[in-house]
């Protein structure tokens, strides 16, 4: 198996300098990974250093809360395309699920997926830790309602990252025809292994290179 493919090589920590992300994008080139996932601002840095090579620029909207109003959301999306984004990562509005206002969830969604139609795909981040079972099937059938490309599991930058569980649990509710992405906590070679069986098409990771070569990495965070 080719993990490589699965990987999204992601830098998001907020102290993260031009070098770093810049190494982040040499990595990715050097390894095959399928993106690089950064914050906004190194959209168009990452779109250069990554030209003439098969590695998406991946780029987070709405993060890491997913609190922002859908206008903003969709703004963010169409900057982040137009400074070259080919793959774009939201989050939801959680607090908005947990209140059962799913026409504003889904409109949340689909300002995005309409901002991005044509141009980049979609992932959208329940952010699993923070919901019930019932309420990540609920977004992810809203998701899935909304055009999405992806369900996602979560930003690394909550209490918990993507579980083998919720992985199977969002497969199951999405089918086969949308990609499912996990995201935190995936560690090492095993991890990923243990979440692609799960039904993982895509995953998220700060410690890639570990999971390739099969060692280990200390990285704890995005």
């Amino acid at each position: 198996m080719n993990l490589a493919k699965f990987i999204d090589h992601t830098i998001l920590k907020p102290a993260a300098t031009e070098e770093e992300v810049l190494k982040i994008c040499d990595e990715a080139k050097t390894f095959g990974f399928a993106s690089v996932c950064v914050n906004p601002f190194y959209t168009s840095i990452v779109r250069e250093r990554l030209k003439d090579t098969d590695v998406k620029t991946c780029v987070v909207v709405g993060f890491p809360l997913g609190a922002n109003i859908k206008e903003v959301k969709a703004f963010e999306t169409e900057k982040a395309i137009l400074d070259g984004a080919e793959e774009i990562d939201m989050v939801i509005n959680v607090g908005a699920l947990k209140d059962k206002k799913y026409d504003i969830v889904r409109e949340d969604i689909k300002a995005v997926v309409d901002a991005a139609k044509g141009k980049a795909i979609v992932k959208v981040i329940l952010e699993t830790c923070l919901l019930t079972d019932e309420e990540k099937v609920k977004a992810s059938e809203i998701a899935k309602e909304a055009g999405a490309d992806f369900v996602k599991t979560s930003t690394g930058f909550s209490t918990g990252g993507a579980t083998v569980e919720d992985i199977k649990l969002m497969r199951e509710t999405v089918g086969v025809n949308i990609g499912v992405k996990a995201s935190g906590g995936v560690r090492t070679r095993e991890d990923a292994e243990a979440v692609i069986t799960a039904g993982a098409s895509r995953i998220g990771a700060s410690s890639s290179i570990a999971i390739v070569e099969g060692g280990e990495d200390n990285n704890k965070g995005y």
